[in-house]
């Protein structure tokens, strides 16, 4: 195991520890509530160092190009529905912002299955407009972790990213399905899910 797998390893174990704290979270203990804060932060900077030694020492591989999104999406989806439904935190994100995220992130890995039953190959590579998502995703859950009264703009804006991005993914899957599809849609890179 290459040392950007490590960090994508260590972002999965930090999971467990992160609800933990969402959990035992109370206005009378507000050190668990910067503690989740802390692990959140420290699992998007491993995010993008792990991608950035991947890339410069040419480590990627296939092991990578799973443990990283899935490493992204498990952090992200537990904070997500933990900081829905806790009702120790008086802000907290509303169950739409929660169904769209995770219906998109459903429909993509429901077609990733498809497209490897089919092809029996699968490219994964994330798109612009799939880090732009994770990155508001990634923001709107630090911004209601810090209770801010405005984290509904970010929130806002990662629902919107969340499906255009969802909408792209769709499209290059069909693309990849259905090749004659791609050539009356042109543009852009095969391959599907990503961040």
């Amino acid at each position: 195991m290459n040392f950007a797998n490590k960090i994508s390893t260590f972002r999965i174990l930090s999971v467990p520890f992160f609800i933990a704290c969402l959990i035992y979270y109370s206005p009378e203990r507000t050190y668990f509530r910067f503690l989740a804060l802390f692990i959140f932060i420290l699992g998007v900077i491993s995010d993008a160092v792990d991608g950035y030694i991947a890339r410069k020492s040419k480590q990627q591989s296939k092991a990578g190009l799973v443990l990283d999104p899935l490493g992204d999406k498990l952090l992200l989806m537990s904070a997500y529905i933990f900081l829905s439904q806790l009702s120790q935190f008086p802000l907290k994100f509303p169950l739409w912002v929660i169904f769209i995220i995770i219906s998109r992130d459903a429909i993509i890995l429901m077609g990733t299955v498809v497209i490897y039953m089919v092809k029996q190959n699968i490219e994964i590579y994330p798109t612009r407009w799939g880090k732009v998502t994770t990155a508001l995703q990634m923001l709107s859950v630090i911004l209601v972790l810090l209770q801010f009264k405005l984290s509904f703009i970010s929130w806002w804006l990662a629902v919107i990213f969340t499906v255009i991005s969802g909408i792209d993914y769709i499209k290059r899957g069909f693309k990849t399905l259905y090749p004659a599809f791609a050539e009356d849609h042109p543009a852009g890179e095969s391959g599907c899910p990503p961040q």
